[in-house]
């Protein structure tokens, strides 16, 4: 009588048996990875797998992107600066002289780091709360020191923080409503407080100390003017936006 030899059937029931393994392996892959089974299940779970580390890799490295870069120097550099400005008593000029570059690096990097992320599409959640943290922070470190030194009156400090915590207050209140747009009298306002600060960061004398005061004094009416403006501009964009909700309510009731 003819037959399969007993170990030849053995043979092809492991083999089966391995063969519904890989199947069942194959399947419980394809449900981690949330793919149907299949022939290549194993190795699309894998590529599906690899494309999202890949992704989440991509998204961490976009934010060591060239503007923020510039804005964590700036952040850096705040340290730096006040020791710098308060080294050897606070009044030695070559002391001085390295606090206002460490001070001018910082307000360059202000210029080109928001003017980078807008044109190259580099704009990242850090760097929207980075870049005005640093902004204010560079600026506030100078006045605070200048003013603990005695080079200006801190009645000028408050004024000028006063404005710039408060206007950025006011963005937040009115979010809902609207971003307030910077304005060019803003813009030239930042200018001249840069201009204005770095003068008295230099131990300066003569002709210069008189002119440094008079930058000031522009800096200081710039800075009042623009935020009484951006007051204005806070309270049509929440009347305009109280209205537009109005209009929208009385349209969806009719």
């Amino acid at each position: 009588m003819t037959g399969v030899p007993a170990s030849a059937a053995g043979g092809s029931s492991g083999a089966q048996g391995a063969r519904s393994s890989a199947a069942a392996a194959d399947g419980a892959r394809s449900e981690v990875s949330g793919s149907a089974p299949g022939p290549d299940s194993g190795s699309g779970g894998k590529s599906a797998r690899g494309g999202k580390i890949t992704a989440a890799a991509v998204n961490q490295a976009s934010v060591w992107n060239v503007a923020n870069l510039l804005t964590m120097l700036r952040l850096v550099l705040v340290p730096g600066f006040v020791a710098l400005m308060l080294a050897d008593g606070g009044y030695d000029p070559a002391w001085r002289s390295l606090a206002w570059a460490a001070f001018a690096i910082a307000m360059i990097t202000d210029l080109f780091d928001g003017h980078l992320a807008r044109t190259y599409n580099l704009v990242t959640d850090f760097g929207k709360i980075a870049d005005p943290i640093a902004d204010k922070a560079i600026m506030g470190a100078a006045l605070v020191c200048l003013s603990a030194l005695g080079d200006l009156p801190w009645w000028v400090t408050a004024v000028i923080l006063g404005r710039e915590v408060g206007i950025t207050l006011l963005r937040f209140l009115v979010i809902r409503y609207g971003v307030i747009p910077a304005s060019r009298g803003g813009k030239l306002k930042t200018l001249t407080q840069g201009v204005a600060v770095g003068m008295y960061v230099l131990a300066l004398t003569g002709w210069l100390a008189t002119l440094r005061f008079w930058v000031m004094a522009v800096a200081v009416v710039l800075t009042v003017v623009t935020g009484l403006d951006y007051v204005r501009q806070a309270i049509v964009l929440r009347r305009q936006g109280i209205a537009e909700r109005a209009a929208a309510l009385e349209d969806e009731e009719a």
